[in-house]
């Protein structure tokens, strides 16, 4: 293989594999990217063996090949080479990195002892959206994931059903539900599927997707893994076997007190609440009589005590609940609207949170105790 290649595109190619580099892994392999040209591209992959991504830089080819190399070592050398023209050449399982005043050798590893990076087979049925309304929506539901060993519960709930794709998290605590109209997307997939992917994945899909918000992504599936495919990335991923848990009937229909309330001060009083929330980050949120305001409390025997009155518009009876100061906070980011609702039915019951504007995501949070 020999390759003349920009170093602004091949640091872009290689940023993308970082992230799933296994460093402490058993397999010394899985340390390594792939380097290969294919169909006059220039193709970049890594793998965990459970994620895997694949990168697709511009150069130019002089030669076909090959050859697997230690990504931190290929990383590095890159990244402090000054030189924008880089020649990539494989020499005997050595890849030589040169440029006008620089040279160096990485051995290598031949292709036939790194992972193979799975293939969909099923590239007919697919779902084709906007970068940015996939990002938007797969980063408001992401905090609700569960670190824990229930993988069902650490993973993202797709939901499709011809006319709508719902995405929805739950840690059991709190979960996000993000709905995306069919006018949102293209697909020519025909019938309804669920599926739970992996929140690692996820979370590599939304970094990818920072940049190129008019670019698409299209989604192909098979029975046991997920493809998100960009114009320059892959990122393919198995999903998780299992029964996602049945979440609808948590979902407040109705509320006792219903509360319409500036988002940025309310974010102001909870974090201020917080730097008095002990162990258990608690924060009690009052709806006072006069249905004018309501008071965002917090209390420590050590620092001592916090109290923040913030307007609003409230309908329904006083109102007292404790809440993971948090748990709100994450809930709140993810809101893009100057006003916020708030439902709340008692103080052992689960509160929802969502726009005043939009009914397409919403945050329902469970109370920390009884009060």
């Amino acid at each position: 293989m020999n390759l003349i290649i920009l170093k602004n595109n091949l640091k872009e190619g290689i940023k993308s594999l970082e992230r799933i580099s296994v460093a402490n892994s058993s397999l010394p392999i899985l340390k390594n990217f792939l380097i290969e040209t294919q169909d006059n591209k220039i193709k970049l992959s890594a793998t965990d063996l459970e994620l895997a991504v694949t990168s697709f830089v511009t150069g130019k080819i002089i030669n076909t090949g090959e050859l697997t190399i230690p990504l931190n070592i290929f990383s590095a050398i890159i990244n402090n080479i000054q030189t924008e023209r880089i020649t990539l050449e494989i020499i005997n399982n050595k890849l030589l990195i040169k440029t006008d005043n620089y040279q160096a050798e990485i051995n290598g590893t031949k292709k036939e002892e790194f992972p193979i990076i799975p293939q969909i087979t099923n590239t007919q049925n697919h779902l084709e959206i906007k970068n940015f309304i996939l990002r938007d929506a797969l980063a408001s539901v992401i905090n609700s994931t569960a670190a824990e060993n229930k993988p069902e519960l650490n993973g993202v709930l797709f939901d499709f059903q011809i006319n709508s794709l719902k995405i929805v998290t739950t840690d059991s605590f709190r979960l996000s539900e993000k709905t995306i109209n069919n006018n949102q997307f293209n697909t020519n997939f025909n019938k309804p599927f669920k599926i739970i992917i992996p929140s690692k994945a996820v979370q590599e899909v939304i970094k990818e997707l920072q940049n190129n918000d008019e670019e698409k992504t299209t989604i192909f599936l098979d029975q046991n893994q997920i493809l998100f495919k960009t114009e320059k990335t892959e990122i393919i991923s198995r999903l998780i076997n299992g029964e996602f848990p049945e979440y609808t009937q948590i979902i407040p229909k109705n509320y006792e007190t219903e509360v319409i309330i500036n988002k940025e001060e309310l974010i102001n009083a909870v974090k201020l609440a917080g730097i008095f929330a002990e162990r258990l980050s608690e924060v009690k949120i009052i709806t006072k009589e006069s249905n004018k305001s309501i008071e965002v409390f917090s209390f420590s025997q050590i620092i001592g005590e916090n109290k923040y009155l913030i307007p609003a518009k409230i309908n329904g009876a006083t109102m007292e609940a404790v809440f993971n100061w948090r748990f709100v906070l994450d809930g709140l980011k993810n809101i893009k609207s100057e006003n916020i609702f708030l439902g709340l039915n008692s103080s052992n019951k689960p509160a929802l949170i969502r726009s005043n504007e939009d009914e397409s995501w919403f945050y329902v949070l469970m109370p920390i105790k009884n009060q």
